[in-house]
């Protein structure tokens, strides 16, 4: 799999062109940009946009959830009491209280799309959530470490169910301009779960002598999970999940509520709407019916793939998982067996942490996210190379000033890191994935991240153990590798909206056919709303051949059904339409 995904046949070269020839592509210059059609005011003052954020902000707390586990694991162990409960865990045991809640997640993987796929992201979300909560309870109540890991086990499950959908329905969802930022904060809204398991542990830490001090923030874990259990009922369906489903209807009335306040004729829903209704029909002429196969059957799809499951594995081969997980170990390394001291500097760095992570995701749309990859992995080289160095120095010469250096180094690689990889590992995925393999190309970058995440816990505290800092060298070559892959494959993607991008790897041609489809639906509605807009009922007719609008006609039913051409116009807003069917053949669409 490995050599089809650098290097791909003839077979799979002459599929994809194959495919292309289904619809010729449109390479053409557009005179309008969906810039031009949205709200460019302070998105706070928008009512659509201001719900739809707030509503936003509960798949948001998934990655949370994430990052409240990993950084209370990290705490734990420097915890005495948890040490001594369970019995000073220490290798492969250790290992496995740290790899179990992964092994989880990749049982839920193969599972979790076809759920997100067939009943919604929402279900899939919430199905995520109440295991987590049942694994949650069971970690509180542990009673011996085989307990305690059946219980991360359990909470891994959910979390397999949750992370694959959160992200995906922030990204259906998300205000166009927005999404690129909004997406991005996805990840690194993993540091706010992050930074409150730490110092949740830093305050238990002092309740020396009862089992509460590892209790409570087991206990903690659970509160972004009732809270989505409680509020999800609120937050709308992907439009685009809806589509795929055909209730057109539902997916317009959400477009129209969030995206331009309630106005369902809008040119910029207009836009979106036929977009995706474009892409999602190009997408089953190319592939048909989808299965996992279907991930590799293309040349575009081997790109992505390509792209996807590297990313997947350099998010935690750059060093950053010997850094997360294994901190405690690393801290004896250099030197540093105060509890307090550990537990200060784990908790200080998840704050730094998040404070570069959602500045990366701020310059997504600004820098664009092949300067951002390019640049992160160019300093974790630098960075890890240069603690390399000093780490050697102190082990070797005792140099305490080595030492002090290694403390910072580590601030410096984490800051590289986050620009890129905190942000854009989900984004970035999602954003290059058409819908129809979205949700399963987003579980083969998990199950990447996950396989990942296995070999560094089990592999790492072994190998620091045999070798100490010795091991850091072999991440000096891997990022490397890195460099090199992510300058030479990874591309530009900011600008477009999310059915453009995802199509830019089947070629620009498809990419342009679908920017000028909603482009030419959403000029001639401007056009006809301005000629119309005193009126209350309209259709627009859509013609599938060509993803035009050819005629808008008012429908008055005091008048017998009147030909708009025979009312005049005024200059006046448009109201929003009380009525909207769609036509059972779907070669009409009336709003």
């Amino acid at each position: 799999p490995l050599c089809v995904l650098l290097f791909p046949t003839e077979e799979h070269i002459s599929y994809s062109q194959a495919a292309q020839r289904l619809r010729p592509p449109i390479l053409r210059r557009v005179d309008m940009s969906f810039y031009d059609l949205v709200d460019d005011g302070p998105w706070w003052r928008n009512r659509g946009i201001l719900l739809l954020n707030l509503s936003l902000l509960l798949a948001l707390i998934t990655s949370s959830a994430n990052g409240f586990d990993s950084s209370m694991m990290n705490g734990l162990q420097i915890v005495p009491d948890w040490q001594h409960y369970f019995g000073n865990p220490s290798g492969s045991t250790l290992g496995m209280v740290n790899a179990v809640q992964n092994i989880g997640v990749l049982a839920a993987l193969p599972m979790a799309p076809f759920v997100s796929d067939k009943f919604g992201r929402k279900k899939s979300l919430l199905t995520g959530a109440i295991i987590m909560l049942g694994g949650v309870a069971l970690q509180a109540a542990s009673t011996n470490i085989w307990h305690f890991v059946g219980s991360r086990g359990m909470i891994g499950l959910g979390l397999g169910f949750a992370t694959n959908s959160a992200p995906l329905l922030i990204t259906e969802l998300a205000y166009p301009t927005q999404r690129g930022p909004i997406t991005a904060m996805y990840n690194s809204s993993w540091y706010i779960g992050s930074i409150i398991a730490a110092w949740v542990c830093f305050g238990t830490f002092r309740m020396s002598g009862t089992t509460w001090s590892w209790r409570i923030p087991s206990l903690l874990q659970g509160l972004p999970s009732l809270i989505q259990v409680c509020l999800l009922w609120f937050v709308p369906e992907s439009p685009r999940w809806l589509l795929s489903q055909n209730r057109d209807a539902e997916a317009i009335d959400i477009l129209g509520k969030y995206h331009a306040n309630g106005n369902t004729s809008d040119p910029l829903v207009v836009l979106e709407y036929q977009e995706i209704r474009e892409a999602l029909i190009l997408e089953k002429e190319m592939t048909g019916d989808v299965s996992y196969l279907t991930l590799f059957k293309s040349s575009g799809n081997l790109k992505r793939m390509r792209i996807i499951i590297a990313l997947g594995f350099f998010s935690q081969w750059s060093g950053n998982g010997l850094f997360s997980y294994y901190i405690n170990e690393i801290f004896k390394t250099l030197g540093i067996t105060s509890p307090g001291m550990k537990t200060l500097i784990n908790a200080i760095l998840q704050i730094w942490n998040l404070i570069m992570a959602l500045g990366g995701a701020m310059l997504v749309d600004r820098v664009g996210r092949r300067t951002l990859f390019v640049v992160s992995n160019a300093g974790m080289l630098c960075a890890f190379s240069v603690w390399t160095v000093t780490a050697a120095l102190y082990q070797l010469l005792g140099n305490t000033a080595a030492a002090n250096a290694n403390i910072a180094l580590i601030f410096i690689f984490f800051s590289f890191y986050d620009i890129a990889y905190s942000p854009l590992l989900v984004a970035y995925t999602i954003e290059i994935l058409p819908f129809n393999i979205r949700a399963k190309g987003f579980a083969v970058m998990n199950f990447s991240v996950c396989i990942a995440l296995i070999v560094n816990q089990y592999v790492n505290p072994v190998a620091l153990k045999a070798i100490g800092w010795k091991y850091a060298l072999v991440y000096c070559g891997w990022l490397l590798f890195e460099f090199i892959f992510v300058f030479r494959y990874i591309i530009e993607t900011k600008g477009r909206s999310l059915e453009q991008t995802a199509a830019l790897f089947d070629g620009e041609g498809h990419a342009d056919a679908l920017e000028q489809a909603g482009y030419d639906a959403a000029r001639h509605t401007q056009i006809r709303t301005r000629d119309y807009e005193n009126y209350d009922y309209f259709s627009i007719y859509i013609d599938r051949n060509d993803s035009k609008v050819y005629e808008m006609r008012r429908v008055d039913q005091a008048h017998g059904g009147v030909d708009a051409h025979d009312k005049p116009s005024r200059p006046r807003k448009i109201r929003r339409p009380s009525e909207r069917s769609i036509h059972a053949d779907h070669s009409t669409y009336r709003y």
